[in-house]
C-alpha cells in the first residue's frame, strides 16, 4: 500500500474522530448521574408515580407526556437518550389540588422517559416508560 499525503490525512482524521467519540460518556450514565444528584443517592421506590406517554411517537419533536404522583412535592422528568437528560421539573405547593402535570417533550431517539418524584415525607419514587420514536427530534 502506497501512503500518499491524502491517505495519511484520511487515516489521521478517522483516528481522531474515533478517539473523540470513545471519550464521550453514554447518555444513560448522564441520566443516572442526574438522578443521583437529585436524590442524593437515596433509595427509590416504585408504584406511586404514573407516566402517561405514547408507546410509539411518530415524531420526536413533540411527544406528549403526562405524569401523576399523589403526595409529591416535586416531579422531575428525564429522557435517558437525550444529550441533556433533564427535561422538566414540576413543583407543587401545599394547596395544589392535583399532583399531576403534562407537557410535550423532544426525544432524540427511542428511549426511556423517567419520572422521579420527591414525596412529602422526603422519600423518592420512580417510574419509567419506553417511547419508540420513528423520526428523531434532536437532530436525528
Amino acid at each position: 500500500m502506497e501512503l500518499t499525503r491524502r491517505k495519511i490525512l484520511a487515516i489521521g482524521s478517522g483516528t481522531l474522530a474515533l478517539a473523540s467519540l470513545s471519550s464521550l460518556p453514554a447518555f444513560a450514565n448522564l441520566t443516572e448521574e442526574a438522578i443521583s444528584a437529585l436524590t442524593g443517592g437515596a433509595d427509590m421506590g416504585e408504584g406511586s408515580v404514573t407516566i402517561i406517554a405514547p408507546e410509539i411517537a411518530e415524531n420526536g419533536n413533540t411527544v406528549p407526556v403526562g405524569v401523576d404522583a399523589p403526595g409529591a412535592v416535586e416531579i422531575t422528568l428525564f429522557a435517558d437518550g437525550n444529550p441533556v437528560p433533564n427535561v422538566a421539573t414540576f413543583k407543587f405547593g401545599p394547596l395544589s389540588a392535583s399532583r399531576s402535570a403534562s407537557t410535550r417533550i423532544r426525544l432524540a431517539k427511542t428511549q426511556n422517559v423517567v419520572a422521579v418524584a420527591k414525596m412529602e415525607d422526603g422519600s423518592f419514587q420512580m417510574a419509567k416508560a419506553e417511547v419508540k420514536v420513528t423520526i428523531g427530534g434532536c437532530g436525528g
